[in-house]
This record gives C-alpha cells, structure tokens and sequence, in this order.
C-alpha cells in the first residue's frame, strides 16, 4: 500500500514537471515573437502597382501621411512626393510622357503642386513636366537654370508662366517643409556638364530619408561629398539611371541606404542600370527596385 501511494505521487510530481515546461517554453517563444516584431517596426513599406503600402513608423506625431511614387516613365524620371496632402513633383519624364503625367496627377485627385523640382534641363526629366503644368497649379518651381536651349525646355518655361509661377534656382542649404516632412537641396550646379547641375535633394520624414540625384555624375558627387553635408538616408534614386558615372563607391558608402530605386527603361539601348552599380548595390546589401522590372514603385 505505501509503495502505492508513493507512485502516485511521483506521477503527479511529473505532471507538474511536465506542465511548467510547457509553459516556461511557451512565454519563450511569445518573446521571440516579439522580439522579431519590434525589429522590423521601422522600416519603409514598398510596392509596385497603384496601391500604397502602410505608414512607416516611427512618424511624426499626429494624424500624418506620406508616400513616395517613383512613376514608371521608361528610360527616365519622375518622382510624386506626398506628405499631410502636400505635393511635389521631382522630374517629369520626357515630352511624350506629359499624358501619363496629366493622367497620373488626375487619378490621384491632385489639381496643385507646391512644389516642382526640375533636377535639370535634360528633356528625360523636364519633358513630360507640360503635362503636369496642364493640370495642376503650382507654388514653386526649382531648377539648376533657367534658360536651355532645347524645345521640351521652352515648353517648360512656357506652361510655367503661363502657371504665374518663376523658375527659381536654388542654393546649397536651402531647406523648405512640405507638411510635416523637411526637404533640403544638399547640391546644385556642382559641375560643368548639364548632368552635374543636379538639384540633390534629401527628404526626411520622421527617421526616414530619401535622396534624389538627378544624373549627378561623379564630379557633383564629389562636390557635395566635400561640403561634409548629412547624406545618409533610407531610400536613394539611383543617380542617371544606373549609369556607371554616377553612384560611386565613395558616394554610395556616405549615403548608406537600406534601399535604392532604378528609373530606367526596358532595353534601353545603353546598358542601363550597369553591371558596375548593380555590383555596387549588391555587395553594400542594399535592396534594389527598378521601374522596368516592376512598373510604378511606391513606398510609404
């Protein structure tokens, strides 16, 4: 009969053993949970497609929004900023894109721009600009000059008075809100060659960062590296598509970024984006999009 008693209560000891395991291991897991949760908290969302992802956090506090659209224009640029129903418009694309720009703006229920940045004179980012200009008033116009000699350019200049705006171009430390995000010209006319009059723009939304190039190419690259501004930031547009004479090493060490996205066209005929900065890209580890694999790019 003791020896009875005795199993008895060594099952019941193993059953109590067994069951504060189990639970032990369960409140493990839930903090492995999360634990991994937390961590992928603060990164931006990206999607290709017409529908915008979810807010980042952390942001700024309050009711606020912000998105970014890298418009798929082919072989060359367009980027629609929004923040608390604030607009801006980085490049248009060539001429020929001034419908799907028109047509773009309207689908989104934007009749006014406060800003448009033209990163420079090249028709592959200010052609397709008329078309914005048709639809949509504007605030401020930015770009590096004001006079090019070229057709796309004088359409340009032509919608833009007739909008009853001025081409203002800025300087290197000029900084401006756009709702509760802050924009800041990081560089302009930092080289000889159209390419590198690139307005290089930086964005910063809460935590996050964006960086707009233009085609800055090596030597505006430079030039800004040498003024020792901030240029680290989460998202950055690949300078000139891709081409092997912008994204440096030295450039793309400074910029960090956890993503990059590519304006370019499909068989564009000049090797855009280059193994060379693909290579870049890859060995730093940064995620990599691209306008001709994946259409329309938003990240939020």
């Amino acid at each position: 009969m003791v020896k009875n008693t005795k199993e008895k209560k060594t099952g019941k000891v193993k059953k109590i053993l067994l069951w504060v395991c189990f639970v032990l291991l369960g409140l493990v897991i839930c903090g492995i949970v999360m634990e991994s949760k937390d961590m992928w908290a603060v990164p931006p969302q990206i999607s290709h497609g017409s529908t915008p992802a979810s807010t980042p956090s952390p942001a700024p506090e309050g009711t606020s929004n912000f998105e970014v659209h890298y418009i798929d224009v082919g072989q060359a640029d367009a980027a629609l900023v929004i923040c608390d129903d604030r607009y801006m418009l980085i490049d248009g694309g060539n001429y020929k894109d001034s419908d799907l720009i028109y047509t773009y703006l309207k689908k989104m229920g934007i009749s006014h721009l406060d800003y448009i940045v033209a990163s420079h004179a090249h028709e592959d980012h200010v052609g397709g600009l008329s078309g914005a200009l048709n639809y949509a008033t504007v605030g401020t116009v930015y770009c590096p000059v004001t006079e090019y000699d070229s057709a796309p350019f004088w359409y340009f200049q032509k919608y833009v008075k007739e909008a009853g705006a001025t081409i203002t171009v800025p300087n290197v430390g000029d900084a401006f809100a756009l709702g509760s995000a802050t924009a800041e010209i990081l560089g302009v006319n930092g080289g000889s060659g159209a390419n590198d009059t690139s307005i290089i723009l930086k964005i910063t939304y809460g935590e996050t960062a964006f960086l707009f190039t233009g085609d800055a190419e090596k030597e505006a690259e430079d030039a800004v590296l040498s003024s020792g501004c901030n240029l680290s930031s989460t998202v950055l547009k690949v300078g000139h598509h891709g081409s092997s004479d912008s994204t440096s090493l030295s450039f793309l060490q400074e910029v960090a970024p956890g993503y990059a996205v590519i304006s370019v066209g499909k068989d564009n005929g000049v090797g855009h984006p280059t193994r060379k900065v693909l290579g870049r890209l890859k060995d730093a580890g940064i995620e990599v999009y691209r306008t001709d694999l994946q259409g329309d790019i938003i990240v939020s």
